[in-house]
């Protein structure tokens, strides 16, 4: 042997602690009687009855009125009415976790189901189950529960509920669970393996197979010890089972480089120091190295029984969730609990905020001796932590992110890591008589402008966060600004002209004549305040901070359209939309006007316009003329029509070949110079 391990979790578990303190207790007060061996240890129960502690085996044997304890194991129902009977005065040190399995197997019964307890036949803690529902059955393992099933079919139609002794293993509860999964449509099925033993049997199987030997110290009687050894001798091959030191067997560990040691939940320290020291002396471990690692252990034990107080700040390991509270083991004789609405107020499920086997730190909210239980806060350990977040945040001037929980008189709460904080509606980044309630459970960033810890008082602003942001972002956007940049923006306010668009922390303006190739005369036509647009620089000026944008899209260009569709001599169906004393303008394609001048209206001469067309009226005309550079066309009805018998011929420079081309501007104006006739 060169080395010994000794598994952490070794000892005596949360409730048999309990039991023999509260045994001590009642002991102190003179001879009291417990039903049944307090715990599976001849040690211990030698020990207690040194000091007056008898052992009885049911409650007829107690005296009337006599004092006994009830061990972590539990009793039924009936044991608890003959003790009435008897008026005996009751220590119940019945474990909370074993308590927790008789609330459900006694309302499962209640409820008409049939419960299944899975756990050993004749152990105190599954009879004491049992004693709680009418219609059960017990089962060490999935193979009893074939047999139960093929000699009860009924069972099949029936409510099934399952529950577990608390010391049962990981493996066999889930083979047994998957047994009744498939057998049942209607099964309820819960989890009642005590945390601590699930951690205790991980770490024996962990330490079994790094060693060449293991020792599992234990009683014979004891379920959770019967359980450790079977787990220990998968891993390993060189296992002792053993109730104290005289049964180890050193000549089995002579061979052994590294020796691994694990004990029960029955198991007192000073039998596992026992056999520490006497494998110790084996090998020759140094005095001095001896009994540091003996103080070292003496520690454990001594921090594994200690009292704790209201406002302690404690770490533990997650051992169970349910629907109504989060275990935790905190290494102590209390059974520490987190009720589950800490984690799920703010409507996260409780099982993606928090796993089985998570550290987690905690205050001590509240302390039930009589229960051994300890309520537990994380919240408000995070909250302690929060005030030095927010006074920190102050003097650095960070941002800290919180959630809007409720609106308060004259602006909203916002809670910080639970740290309330109080926004004014001024500051709430809102304009001046909005509704604040349209902030409710939002996720916000503020800036923390005072803090009174004795007051409670916290004051912060999400507008100057805001402002700090749009400033940032406006700058990155100056710094990128290019003539075709592309940016999603927003309609902050609209004028008769145009509309400005915020892209980002900087406004800049889409004139009327930039948001559609369609004639449009008013921004309301093409947008609303808030609406967002996709919109591109025209042009920019740095030094003024102005910036042009476009809206409607280049690839839609009317003319260029038109351009590609059209020549010189090509007829169009065209619409004429105005008319006017020198003639009427037509729509070729939408966005592109022509003129007709009044002399290639018809091939007569005409006083008016109106003696031949009227708006809206759909006719053939001949392109006569292109202005690519204005972007002018004429157009001409006369080119196509038949020449007038009677009408004499017009002169030359009337023919319309050389008609002059107009372009109409946004408002319906001719732009440029025109003739009369």
């Amino acid at each position: 042997m060169r080395n010994i391990i000794t598994a952490k979790s070794a000892g005596f578990c949360f409730g048999v602690s309990r039991s023999v303190s509260m045994a001590e207790k009642l002991l102190e007060e003179g001879r009291a009687y417990s039903l049944g061996s307090l715990i599976h240890n001849d040690d211990v129960v030698s020990y207690l009855g040194a000091k007056g502690l008898e052992v009885i085996n049911s409650p007829a044997e107690l005296p009337e009125g006599g004092r006994v304890i009830i061990r972590s194991h539990g009793v039924s129902s009936d044991v608890y009415r003959e003790l009435d009977e008897k008026k005996a005065v009751i220590c119940d040190a019945t474990c909370p976790k074993v308590k927790k399995i008789h609330e459900l197997a006694s309302e499962a019964s209640d409820a008409g189901r049939f419960v299944i307890i899975i756990g050993m036949h004749g152990h105190p803690e599954v009879e004491a189950v049992g004693g709680w529902c009418a219609e059960h059955a017990i089962c060490e393992n999935a193979s009893e529960l074939a047999q139960l099933f093929s000699k009860k079919a009924e069972l099949l139609d029936k409510l099934i509920t399952m529950v577990v002794q608390t010391t049962q293993t990981r493996s066999n509860f889930t083979e047994c669970a998957n047994f009744l999964k498939k057998m049942c449509t209607n099964i309820q099925i819960f989890d009642t393996i005590c945390g601590a033993t699930s951690m205790r049997q991980e770490e024996a199987a962990k330490i079994a197979a790094l060693c060449d030997a293991m020792v599992v110290i234990g009683g014979k009687h004891s379920a959770n010890s019967v359980h450790l050894a079977e787990i220990c001798r998968r891993e390993c091959g060189n296992v002792q089972f053993i109730s104290n030191a005289e049964e180890l067997d050193m000549d089995k560990l002579s061979g052994a480089g590294s020796v691994g040691i694990t004990a029960g939940a029955s198991t007192p320290s000073w039998v596992i120091k026992e056999v520490s020291n006497k494998m110790s002396e084996e090998i020759k471990i140094d005095a001095t190295a001896a009994e540091e690692k003996e103080m070292s252990f003496d520690e454990m034990l001594e921090e594994s029984i200690k009292t704790i107080y209201n406002g302690d700040k404690v770490t533990g390991y997650v051992m169970a969730i349910t629907g109504t509270e989060i275990s935790v083991d905190i290494g102590t004789k209390y059974s520490g609990f987190i009720p589950t609405t800490e984690f799920t107020d703010d409507g996260i499920n409780v099982e993606d905020a928090v796993k089985v086997g998570d550290t987690i730190e905690a205050v001590v909210v509240r302390v039930n001796d009589v229960e051994g239980t300890v309520m537990l806060s994380k919240k408000r350990l995070d909250a302690a932590k929060s005030w030095t977040a927010v006074e920190e945040a102050v003097e650095n001037g960070n941002f800290l992110e919180g959630v809007v929980t409720e609106e308060n008189k004259g602006g909203i709460v916002v809670s910080v890591k639970g740290v309330r904080v109080f926004v004014p509606a001024s500051q709430s980044g809102l304009p001046k008589e909005a509704d604040m309630s349209q902030l409710l459970k939002q996720k916000v960033r503020v800036k923390i402008t005072e803090v009174n810890r004795g007051r409670k008082r916290v004051v912060g602003s999400i507008r100057a966060v805001a402002q700090k942001e749009r400033r940032e972002r406006a700058e990155a956007i100056w710094n990128e600004m290019e003539i075709g940049n592309r940016y999603h923006g927003t309609v902050k306010s609209m004028t008769s002209y145009g509309a400005f668009v915020d892209i980002g922390g900087i406004d800049g303006m889409v004139h009327v004549s930039e948001m559609s190739w369609s004639r449009i005369k008013n921004p309301a036509e093409m947008f609303n305040i808030g609406d967002e647009v996709d919109v591109y620089v025209i042009n920019f000026d740095r030094e003024k901070r102005k910036i042009s944008l476009g809206y409607r899209d280049p690839a839609e260009n009317p003319w260029t359209k038109f351009t590609s569709a059209y020549n010189v001599g090509d007829t169009a169906e065209v619409k004429i939309v105005k008319l006017m004393t020198f003639g009427a303008f037509a729509e070729v394609i939408p966005g592109v006007d022509g003129l007709i001048h009044i002399s290639q209206i018809a091939n007569r001469r005409i006083g008016k316009p109106e003696e031949v067309l009227s708006v809206g009226d759909v006719v053939e005309a001949k392109i006569t003329a292109i202005d690519m550079e204005n972007h002018k066309i004429s157009l001409s009805i006369r080119a196509l029509a038949e020449p007038a018998a009677a009408q004499p011929e017009l002169p030359e420079e009337d023919n319309g070949e050389d008609a002059l081309v107009y372009e109409v501007s946004a408002d319906g104006e001719v732009k440029g110079d025109f003739v009369e006739e």
